[in-house]
């Protein structure tokens, strides 16, 4: 869904992948005009980041974080196409990109040579490590952020295996790329009130270390330290969802009095009356029994039982889907989340909504759909050249 709140904004987007085109995905979500710059030939390399439906080069991945967006195919050594790239940032409102800083230089695309081009321009650069620091020219990837700021020790925290992992999902990049979004978007707001651009930068370490360490970085909160990192009910072992008789489910006890109430419907009402858990804080030191008991009881009953008992005694449960039955999630349905659409190359579709809704102002179904590799690269020049 199109959204108007950002009609009329300009964004040149020179991002490749998921961290910058996650946050110019949103900006044309949000009504904005956005125009992705692609290398000729290969173009995004996350368009070869899996199997395609039907084009090369027009893998699912990327089809997820590009709708809404025209696609132009330069190649910045060029002088002819460097001086395009030049017309196209003379009135853009917003220029995001995630070339590292050297290179950026090299093209006579750092922030000094395009503010100079174009003084209103809120250049936001997607940057792997911020820029004042040792490790500023180094690359970057969602791994290596993991790694860098210890998330991939939290799974050897949990269940004891002792070797670093990645948490399987991009994190990091949809972390860093909703980040940029809002520096691009308070920018926004900042010239609105003074007039001037700026240069926002969004450093994924430094991002990614502030997200993870809001909770985890635990008792070194306080110097001396009080404790130990982590935060003890997101990496103990045996919060974790429980089973059923046919598949599994996630409870959650996080007041006192839901404690009675699981042990309620689980049918064993008295558990819970033992002195050691009645005292003051006796049910967060016996946290560990509580759970191991639960876990023994629930797979007396059936998934669907177990979530009818907690929606009667309102205790927040849902039931552990398969990443693969998401997609039919009734709930998910009934809230428009998914849209079947027909690409006119690759076929039929299903699209994820922008799930921020606004009361104020009609949306429509309309976003323009992931663009093929330079599929607007005429019409953008023609353009250019009435502007002329």
């Amino acid at each position: 869904m199109v959204q108007p709140q950002l009609a009329g904004v300009k964004v040149v987007d020179l991002t490749s992948v998921v961290f910058g085109p996650y946050c110019t995905q949103i900006l044309a979500d949000l009504g904005a005009e956005v125009i992705k710059v692609e290398s000729p030939g290969m173009g995004d390399a996350f368009r070869w980041s899996a199997q395609a439906a039907g084009t090369p080069g027009m893998a699912p991945g990327f089809m997820a974080v590009n709708r809404g967006k025209r696609s132009i195919a330069l190649d910045l050594k060029s002088a002819d196409d460097l001086a395009v790239m030049h017309q196209l940032l003379a009135d853009a409102d917003l220029f995001v990109v995630n070339v590292r800083g050297n290179a950026l230089k090299r093209l006579g695309l750092d922030y000094a040579s395009v503010q100079a081009l174009n003084p209103r321009l809120i250049y936001v650069h997607c940057v792997g490590f911020g820029q004042d620091g040792p490790y500023a020219d180094l690359q970057a990837y969602d791994d290596v952020i993991q790694a860098a700021t210890g998330t991939a020790t939290l799974l050897p925290r949990v269940d004891g295996d002792p070797r670093p992992r990645y948490l399987p999902s991009l994190i990091a990049d949809k972390v860093a790329g909703l980040h940029a979004t809002y520096g691009a978007l308070a920018a926004l707001y900042a010239r609105e009130k003074t007039g001037v651009g700026q240069y926002v930068e969004v450093p994924m370490f430094e991002v990614f270390s502030s997200f993870m360490l809001l909770e985890h970085l635990g008792g070194q909160t306080f110097d001396p330290p009080v404790g130990p990192v982590g935060y003890a009910r997101q990496v103990d072992p045996v919060r974790q969802p429980f089973p059923t008789s046919d598949g599994a489910i996630s409870i959650v006890m996080y007041t006192y009095d839901a404690w009675d109430r699981v042990f309620a419907i689980l049918d064993d009402p008295d558990f819970i009356t033992a002195e050691r858990f009645n005292e003051k804080g006796g049910r967060v030191r016996h946290q560990d029994e509580l759970y191991r008991h639960i876990a023994e009881l629930t797979p007396r009953f059936t998934t669907a039982e177990l979530q009818r008992r907690c929606d009667a005694a309102q205790l927040p449960a849902q039931a552990v889907r398969d990443l693969s039955e998401v997609i039919d999630d009734p709930h998910l349905a009934a809230t428009g989340f998914f849209t079947r659409r027909v690409h006119p190359s690759e076929g039929a579709y299903f699209e994820q909504a922008q799930p921020v809704r606004f009361s104020a102002g009609d949306s429509a179904n309309d976003a323009l759909m992931p663009p093929l590799l330079d599929q607007h690269g005429a019409e953008i020049r023609a353009e250019l050249a009435k502007r002329r």
